[in-house]
């Protein structure tokens, strides 16, 4: 024959798609491709943004960030390399209304700012509350004047040209700011902002020797003298004496939602990687299938006289081009796909997002005909080694089993690719070791089983449908355990992405209970607490958490001074420079796990450290922390070290002595609670038996809040939790009851974040749903992998059935011996799959997703009966003609 391998390839390529024989292999590959490609074009435009955005989210090119006016040599420093300077002070203060408007009050965030403010980015101004888009500014307030956000207004019951006070200062109210481009995160970015000019802050008298102020120096300049100044700035954080500074950049500017969004991201690529591995095993069943049925095709070219090159050349054309097809379906998929990212994150994109680049693209094309060229073409490749001989005789030429050194290429080949897409090495490597050591598991165990089967089945009592079940499966062991092992392995990938999600879930949602604390209290003096816990509970508020609370510097690790000079990592060089809040108490917060040593009510010279500070500063139990507490110097061993979920809607501390009472330390105190919604109460008595209770700090994500400087744990910490919007609004007795207790206590400060909740709770909504729309991937794929499974036996089910049918078996044997089969099948591979499934979860939730995982222990019973029925409805789908194909028309194509 004359045919070149190009036109043969063609030829074949446009007979197997019209005849539906690529269906399978098609839809894998651009199932797999579409999930890795959506998530990557949305990543890539999201990285593109963030490096396109963050001179304008930093306010500047650089910026010096510190808890004392910046020294004099900074600020000279950058003038002689060329760059512009602003300095900015901002600092949580209360404003408040007249008591003409009401006398109410509201935590802000004040921002004094200079001329020429901001240097990177713009300000946008509003004259109307729900225009978030605004007019550019490049000016700043003027004298006597505060641009302030639209909440502060509802909050004090304010409108525009009312005047706002603060401190000793009365400043009128003259814009509305609708776009801040450095607002940044943390504690003071929940609280409504209020922006004054520089000059007018001396008249407020809200700054004292004392106060804790953040100054913020931002600069901006030519790239070249930026990185000169940077280079000078780091080296001289590093000399003796700098304490309180630090350079900020985007990675550590931005940290409100780290961890929520660190772990969807994670999630995403798990299931991004789950996909591929699926539909590896679904190409690898689909294209063995293939083969078999190509088998005949392949004896009549021999004998026709096509050279073996010829057709392994025609082949590999063949899939070269299908996965080339594939892959550009799934990266047409993946890109419209990624659009519906977008969209469900449209409340925390602000900006439009930049073009991806094209490595998503090339990314998707690299899977695909990986996927192809390493589980497909090994199988089909066979076919041009089929001897002639098989058209006379058919029991010769069946396909045979992948060598080792092509199976292991082809896997060595398709986990490096995996883990380079995972974008995390812990996950990459739990997730694809864990599956490559489940498969081999799978088939080891599965191959026992069907030894035990044929001893455990008695031919003279056991129903005839199970016997014939059983001799289908012990006649053909091979294809019986890898039928089992793709199906558990399947079925492994389903069960792990279900615990896992509905985990990962939960603990976003379950976050901030209905009863979670919506206010925040702290500078309680010791003779108002009586006072004020009376006030609170004949509010009618039933749970409080009451800590006490003082400021402490550490200033020895076990008789040895601790100096910043002692640690290489900023990080724990910054904390050892700052003073932490500190607390006791006899009994150990119920929701802070002790992870190492114990916690002794009442116990002399104890501390408890949090783990994460341990590890830090290099801590361990038994060292002797020395804290200077108010010029007093207190000495402690570290007793026990607790794990604190810093997310959570709690006051937690870093460092607790394990003691009721410290009588001898100056102590404010510090409470959580949430605020009636009636105000005043309806009927105070009704409240009399309602006992204040110790906190109970859920699981969630961190926003700590009373602490010194945002994103920087020293500090009692308070965060919004990550659960649908329960909380919702305060209503006018919640205001009532705040503007109330500041008149009694006018010395607290109130930090109401339940609009700030309710925020975060929609942007982990849309979260939320981002992770369950792409689950749908994972599903898709392993419903694929179930079919290829199921229907790689087809034919040879066919003959089978055939033959027995001839011999006289009834249609109805033969369907209970079906449905026997495939659900002794299901089934143990579904109690295979959740046993791996918990081990690979419990991996994945302590290593990467840093949560507890506690599957309920019913999963393996469900997995087994969802294993069973799976398999037969997947069973029912590919073999539902093969009772209804007559026997003649069966037996005649096995002799033809």
């Amino acid at each position: 024959m004359q045919n070149s391998w190009f036109s043969l390839g063609w030829r074949n390529l446009w007979r197997d798609v019209r005849a539906g024989e690529l269906r399978l292999l098609v839809l894998a590959v651009a199932l797999a491709v579409a999930a890795l490609t959506s998530v990557g074009f949305f990543s890539d435009r999201l990285q593109g943004g963030l490096q396109r955005d963050a001179r304008q989210l930093l306010g500047g090119d650089v910026v010096v960030v510190s808890d004392q006016p910046p020294a004099a040599a900074w600020q000279e420093r950058a003038r002689a390399d060329g760059l512009q300077g602003v300095l900015t002070l901002s600092f949580p203060t209360m404003g408040r209304a007249s008591d003409a408007q009401g006398g109410a009050t509201r935590l802000v965030a004040l921002k004094a700012v200079e001329g020429g403010y901001p240097l990177r980015g713009q300000m946008r101004l509003t004259q109307q509350p729900g225009d978030f888009t605004g007019t550019p500014t490049r000016a700043i307030p003027a004298r006597g004047q505060a641009w302030v956000d639209p909440a502060l207004l509802e909050a004090l019951g304010l409108r525009l040209g009312d005047s706002v006070l603060l401190g000793d200062a009365s400043l009128r109210i003259a814009a509305l700011i609708a776009q801040e481009p450095d607002r940044g995160a943390g504690f003071m970015s929940f609280a409504p902002r209020v922006m004054i000019n520089a000059a007018d802050l001396p008249a407020t008298a809200l700054v004292q020797p004392a106060s804790r102020v953040t100054y913020r120096l931002a600069l901006a300049g030519p790239e070249g003298a930026v990185q000169r100044f940077t280079v000078w700035a780091d080296a001289e954080l590093k000399q003796p004496g700098v304490r309180g500074v630090r350079l900020e950049s985007l990675a550590n500017g931005r940290p409100e939602m780290q961890q929520t969004l660190g772990r969807a991201e994670k999630f995403l690529n798990l299931v991004v990687l789950l996909a591929a591995l699926l539909s590896a095993v679904a190409v690898a069943l689909a294209a063995r299938a293939f083969a078999a049925r190509q088998l005949d095709a392949a004896a009549m070219l021999r004998v026709l006289g096509l050279p073996q090159r010829t057709m392994a050349g025609a082949y590999a054309l063949e899939f070269l081009l299908a996965g080339l097809a594939a892959s550009a379906v799934g990266i047409a998929l993946g890109w419209g796909l990624h659009h519906v990212f977008v969209g469900l994150m449209a409340g925390l994109l602000e900006a439009s997002l930049p073009a991806p680049s094209a490595w998503p693209a090339l990314a998707g094309l690299g899977l695909g005909l990986t996927l192809l060229v390493a589980f497909g073409l090994p199988p089909v490749l066979q076919l041009a080694q089929v001897p002639p001989l098989r058209v006379l005789r058919r029991d010769v030429g069946a396909l045979k089993a992948a060598s080792l050194a092509v199976l292991a290429l082809g896997t060595l080949g398709f986990a490096a690719l995996l883990l380079a897409l995972s974008a995390d090495r812990t996950l990459g490597l739990i997730a694809v070791g864990g599956f490559a050591g489940a498969a081999a598991l799978f088939a080891a165990l599965a191959w026992g089983a069907m030894a035990l089967l044929r001893r455990s089945v008695h031919e003279q009592t056991a129903p005839r449908w199970l016997v014939l079940a059983t001799r289908q499966l012990a006649a053909r062991p091979v294809y019986a355990v890898v039928q089992i092992s793709s199906l558990a392995v399947g079925l492994l990938a389903l069960v792990l992405l279900v615990l896992l999600r509905t985990d990962l879930v939960d603990s976003w949602r379950q976050a901030t209970p209905p009863d979670a604390p919506n206010r925040f209290v702290i500078n309680i003096m010791p003779d108002q607490a009586e006072a004020f816990r009376h006030t609170v509970q004949q509010a009618g508020v039933g749970k409080m958490d009451w800590y006490p609370m003082f400021r402490g510097r550490l200033v020895a690790v076990n008789g040895e001074a601790v100096t910043p000079e002692r640690y290489a990592d900023d990080r724990a060089r910054r904390l050892v420079e700052r003073e932490f809040n500190l607390s006791n108490a006899a009994e150990q917060p119920p929701y802070n796990e002790i992870v190492a040593g114990r916690w002794q009510p009442d116990e002399a010279d104890a501390i408890s450290v949090e783990e994460g500070l341990a590890q830090t500063l290099g801590l361990k139990l038994g060292d002797s922390l020395r804290f200077d507490i108010g010029g007093m110097e207190v000495e402690a061993r570290i007793t026990s070290l607790r794990k604190v979920d810093w997310a959570s809607m709690r006051v937690n501390f870093f460092v607790m002595f394990p003691r009721a009472e410290m009588p001898e330390l100056p102590i404010t105190y510090i409470a959580a609670y949430r605020a009636p919604e009636t105000w005043p109460p309806r009927s105070s008595a009704s409240h009399d038996s309602l006992a204040l209770q110790a906190a109970q700090p859920p699981e969630s994500t961190a926003l700590q809040a009373v602490q010194p400087r945002a994103g920087e744990p020293g500090a009692a910490a308070l965060s919004p939790g990550c659960a649908p919007s329960t909380l919702g609004r305060p209503g006018d007795g919640s205001a009532g009851f705040d503007n109330a207790l500041v008149r009694q206590f006018p010395n607290i400060t109130n930090v109401d974040t339940a609009q700030s909740i309710a925020q975060v709770q929609r942007v982990l909504d849309q979260v939320i749903g981002a992770v369950q729309f792409l689950f749908g991937f994972t599903l898709a794929a392993g419903l694929l992998v179930l079919l290829a499974a199921v229907g790689a036996t087809r034919e040879e089910r066919a003959r089978e059935f055939a033959i027995m049918r001839a011999v006289g078996a009834s249609g109805r044997l033969l369907r209970q011996l079906q449905r026997a089969e495939l659900a002794g099948v299901g089934l143990l591979a579904g109690l295979l799959a959740s046993v791996a499934a918990m081990a690979v979860g419990w991996a994945l939730a302590r290593q990467v997703f840093d949560f507890n995982w506690a599957p309920p222990p019913w999963v393996v019973l469900a997995s087994a009966l969802a294993g069973a029925l799976l398999a037969l409805a997947a069973g029912w789908w590919s073999l539902r003609e093969v009772l209804r194909r007559p026997v003649v028309q069966t037996l005649r194509q096995a002799t033809d």
